[in-house]
């Protein structure tokens, strides 16, 4: 099951990625092992309105915990879209 989860301009394509899912996997961060083994799969629901956005996809705090151990570092992400 996946989580919903918001995405910068550049993934957002006016609005036609909205309901598109994708799996995700920490690559690398910052810290002592700040990647967790496994996946997870997300659903887009909204685009990010910071400008600039800090992420391509902006997790949850639940979403981000699920992939990585430590809340705050910052993480290198590999994403697939699936159907």
């Amino acid at each position: 099951m996946g989580t919903e989860q918001i995405i910068s301009e550049g993934l957002w394509d006016n609005g036609a990625a909205c309901g598109r899912r994708y799996r995700l996997r920490c690559l690398s961060g910052s810290g002592y092992r700040p990647c967790k083994g496994g996946t997870i799969d997300v659903r887009v629901v909204d685009y990010c309105n910071k400008r600039p956005c800090p992420s391509t996809i902006v997790l949850s705090a639940d979403a981000f915990s699920q992939i990585s151990p430590t809340p705050k570092s910052k993480i290198n992400i590999e994403y697939i879209q699936y159907v």
